[in-house]
């Protein structure tokens, strides 16, 4: 059974940074591309950054490139996501997604026959 469970969300201030994780678990057929959503209130869910099953490709929204970076532990069924320079425009619950059958572009441009985390809060306020 295919598990995914975040972890490090919270408040943080304008500015400040935090780091997801997302440990998978239940994957006995390779390593799934990997990433990370997230959803507002009263908005759509939008993907935030995908990487590759391997780490060797990644895509970013554009309005997160340069202040977040997604990377994967494989040995550790893990995938993080390092959220620097916080705006509040980034609150939102962050739902972690893995695909065994989409490459990390597909999943990050449809989000379709992927596997979902139960999501975690991060509030940017001061």
């Amino acid at each position: 059974q295919v598990q995914l469970v975040e972890s490090g969300g919270g408040l943080v201030q304008p500015g400040g940074s935090l780091r997801l994780s997302c440990a998978a678990a239940g994957f006995t057929l390779g390593y799934p591309a990997m990433g990370w959503f997230r959803q507002a209130p009263g908005k759509e869910r939008e993907a935030v950054s995908c990487i590759s099953n391997n780490g060797g490709s990644t895509y970013y929204r554009d309005s997160v490139k340069g202040r977040f970076t997604i990377s994967r532990d494989n040995a550790k069924n893990t995938v993080y996501l390092q959220m620097n320079s916080l705006k509040p425009e980034d609150t939102a619950v962050y739902y972690c997604a893995a695909s065994l059958l989409n490459t990390a572009q597909v999943m990050c441009d449809t989000g379709y026959d992927s596997y979902w985390g139960q999501g975690t809060q991060v509030t940017v306020s001061s």
